[in-house]
Parts: C-alpha cells; structure tokens; sequence
C-alpha cells in the first residue's frame, strides 16, 4: 500500500511506533500476550495499529513496517480472520501451513497453536470474532449445540463468490467506520451488522460443520445399531466404559461402529463419549450452589482423571475455564 493511499480505520489509530516491546504491547492489548520479534534486512519497526471494537467483532488494520515473526501460541477466546493488503506472510496453525497473500487469507484455529512470519510489506486487514458468541450463533443457525470447537481451513480462498460476498460486508463496515456520520452509533444496527458478518463467515469459509450447515447431512440418518450405541453412552457416560463395551452390547464390531459414528456422527464413540461427559461435567457446574462442590469432585465423577488435560478439554469444548462456569 503506497503512502498516497488512505489508510484503512484512519480515525481510529490505537498506537504508532519503531520501538519493539510497545508494539507488541498493544497489539496484545487488542489481541492476546504473544512474542514479537523483528527480523530480515532492515531490522527496523514502524508499527502501526487502527481498530474499532463492538459487542462480539472488531475491526483492525495492523502494519509493522517491517519483517516480523509473531508467536501468540494458541488464541483460546477468539477466531481471527487476517487479510493481507498487500505482500504476504507465513502462517502455521496446528499442522497446517499457508503462505497468505491478498488472494488467500488464513483463520486460525483458536485452540491450535499458532506461529506467524509476516513479510516486510505486508499490511493487514483483520478481523477479531468472540469465539462464544460465533460458536452460539453456529449452533442457533444448526439447531443444536455444536459438541466439538468450530475449527475453519487455514486458507481462505478470497477469490470465490461467497469469500467476496463476506468481503463486501467487511467493507462496509470498514467504510462506516471511517463515516463520522455512519450507521455504528446505533447499537441495533451494529448488533445486526455483527450478526450479518458472522453469519456469511460461517457460510463462505469450510469448516467441520459446513455439511451440517448447508444441509448435505440431513437425507443421512444414523442406522439402528449407531442410535442404540448414542443412547447407550448417553445413558452410562458415568461409569466406566470402553469401545469394546459399546460394540458388545449393540452387537456389531468395534471396527463397525467406529466407521458408523465416524459416517453418521462425523466422530469416534471415544469423542463422543468424552463431550457427552464433557456436557454433564457443565450442566452440573452450572446448576451448582456456591461453596456446594469443586471442579475436582465433578470431573472425577464424569471421569477426568487428569486436570490439566480436563481443563484443556473444557476450556477448548466451552471457550471458558471449568472454575468460570462454577462461579456463574
């Protein structure tokens, strides 16, 4: 982007500087703790920050003016989509790795790690969704309460219909934003906009619920022997079992209902099990009177025996920490 360009979210600058450990300051401010560190040819910071935030999105254009490798790990409590302008940068999530261009954005996953190299000349329009409120609204939209974490494809192809589609709403908010008489001082009009933007995000960009989602899943419908194995983990998810126990008392092989839940409940009877027990675990938190029982004395009872890895479970099923959900 050329200096005689107008810059995206000008009215709203949150910071400018050359110094290293201010910039990652208050980009982590905005976003999340992570490491920044300046790298290539020039060594030399010039960051730049705009952004505006609402209920549940935000809208951000961020430049370091330089090459930079950023490590915020895992982001945990929200989805980012990161459009470059110009330029490109590498990014790493989980196992997957892109090369993105203004041509290809990236989403990452919050609960994967996420390592990032953005190029000299790469500035970047993003934008910031609440992962509890995109995660509400996936389930409003399906029906039912997703049981795994929404998790979309690193790439974002910006060239297709639907991509440009979302594009077009991003713009729009971008272009009111800059409006000191815009629409966004009335809050039904933001929170309609929100919903707008989120709802074509989930539509435009593959995810593991797209199927569900535009309705290719629903002529399918689980056979009896996958149903009676459902109600049968439902019905004893807290007592100790195993697949073996499951495939006996359907009468099939463990082999044959593992390739039964994986076409019809697009999961493992392992998985299932553990987020049926995962949801008894945050029914009962949450029910609870204060001071009545521990974290520890739940998972224990739905059998998590290991509270760091509950922890991560939950927190990665729920957006929340289990001690959250208890204190209300």
């Amino acid at each position: 982007m050329s200096s005689s360009e107008v810059l995206p979210l000008r009215r709203h600058e949150r910071f400018r500087t050359a110094e290293v450990e201010e910039a990652r300051a208050e980009v982590g401010r905005a976003f999340c703790p992570h490491d920044l560190r300046v790298v290539g040819r020039s060594g030399r910071l010039d960051a730049r920050m705009h952004g505006v935030s609402f209920a549940d999105t935000g809208l951000y254009y961020l430049d370091y003016g330089a090459e930079v490798v950023i490590t915020p790990g895992a982001l945990e409590d929200f989805y980012l989509v990161q459009i470059p302008l110009a330029g490109s940068a590498q990014i790493a999530c989980g196992r997957e790795q892109i090369i993105s261009t203004p041509q290809l954005a990236s989403v990452p996953a919050p609960m994967e790690h996420l390592a990032m190299r953005w190029h000299e000349g790469n500035p970047q329009l993003i934008v910031w969704v609440r992962r509890t409120a995109l995660e509400d609204h996936l389930g409003k939209l399906l029906g039912r309460q997703p049981r795994m974490p929404l998790r979309f494809d690193l790439g974002m192809d910006l060239t297709t219909p639907a991509a440009r589609s979302w594009l077009g709403i991003v713009d729009m908010l971008r272009r009111d934003v800059d409006n000191p008489d815009g629409m966004l001082g009335r809050p039904l009009i933001v929170k309609q906009l929100e919903l707008l933007l989120t709802s074509q995000l989930l539509l435009a960009q593959p995810h593991n619920y797209s199927s569900a989602l535009h309705g290719e899943d629903a002529p399918r419908i689980a056979p009896p022997s996958v149903r009676k194995a459902m109600e049968i983990i439902e019905c004893h998810a807290a007592e100790p079992l195993t697949v073996e126990d499951v495939a006996e008392a359907v009468g099939v092989s463990v082999r044959a209902l593992q390739e039964g839940f994986r076409r019809h409940v697009g999961t493992t009877p392992v998985s299932y099990l553990r987020e049926v027990r995962l949801d008894r675990v945050r029914a009962e938190l949450k029910a609870a009177a204060p001071g009545t029982l521990t974290v520890t004395d739940v998972a224990y009872r739905w059998g998590f025996f290991h509270p760091g890895r509950f922890a991560i479970a939950y927190r990665e099923r729920f957006g929340e920490h289990p001690s959250q959900t208890l204190r209300g």
